[in-house]
């Protein structure tokens, strides 16, 4: 049995940009899982793990934290499922493009959200995520939300290089997605779940790529209610 810990929402929302990767890699290979959600402030609940972040895999004995880490996991654990990476130098090209989208996606896009997660989770997560974020960029939340239109812009422009790849292949993995593709796709879903209001032009060229995504494994990451119709 897999067991995944992720993120959680009081309305059952699994909302983490980290787990979705994962999320998409266990689907990916084909692997079943079950979901454990974890408020972000218990970190009584993944004591277990010798660390304090989330998503947690657990199978069998064995423990693996990181989404990267889990990536990998699961690519040697599981030699005869479909390759995530298809092959060690695609590996390392996949662990630039989870680089690329820690640094400079995440980093500005979260900003522009960072309010609206906070108004989906309970009051000691919403203390817990906006101490987080207040001292991560040096703002408060309400700061950050005023200049949401410079952070998406910000946004929008590092998000280039994505869309002149996909310009020429249908995914970045070529013609068919890989791993790079379910971390590309991260920041997207993260901000659809979170935040009602959408983060991308709707002319933006990636948002026929993000809906491909959004429909594999038979509608695995659209299952996934959007804040928009959640209310």
């Amino acid at each position: 049995m897999l067991t995944l810990y992720e993120l959680g929402a009081p309305d059952g929302a699994h909302y983490s940009s980290f787990s979705w990767r994962t999320r998409m890699a266990l689907r990916h290979k084909g692997l079943a899982f079950e979901s454990v959600p974890v408020r972000v402030s218990d970190k009584a609940a993944i004591g277990f793990s010798a660390q304090g972040k989330v998503p947690i895999l657990r199978h069998g004995e064995t423990v693996v934290f990181d989404s990267w880490k889990i990536a990998a996991y699961l690519e040697a654990t599981f030699p005869d499922t479909p390759s995530l990476f298809g092959g060690a130098s695609a590996a390392g090209l996949c662990r630039f493009v989870n680089a690329l989208a820690d640094r400079q996606w995440m980093a500005a896009l979260a900003p522009a959200c960072a309010l609206a997660v906070t108004q989906m989770v309970d009051a000691g997560d919403a203390a817990h995520l906006r101490a987080g974020f207040e001292k991560g960029f040096g703002k408060t939340l309400e700061e950050m939300q005023a200049a949401r239109a410079a952070s998406l812009k910000a946004f929008g422009r590092a998000l280039d290089p994505l869309r002149a790849t996909l310009r020429s292949q249908a995914y970045l993995g070529g013609a068919a997605p890989c791993y790079a593709d379910y971390i590309a796709m991260s920041p997207l879903q993260w901000a659809r779940i979170i935040d009602a209001a959408p983060v991308l032009e709707a002319d933006d060229t990636l948002l026929s790529w993000f809906e491909r995504m959004l429909d594999l494994f038979d509608g695995f990451a659209r299952a996934e209610p959007a804040r928009a119709t959640r209310g």
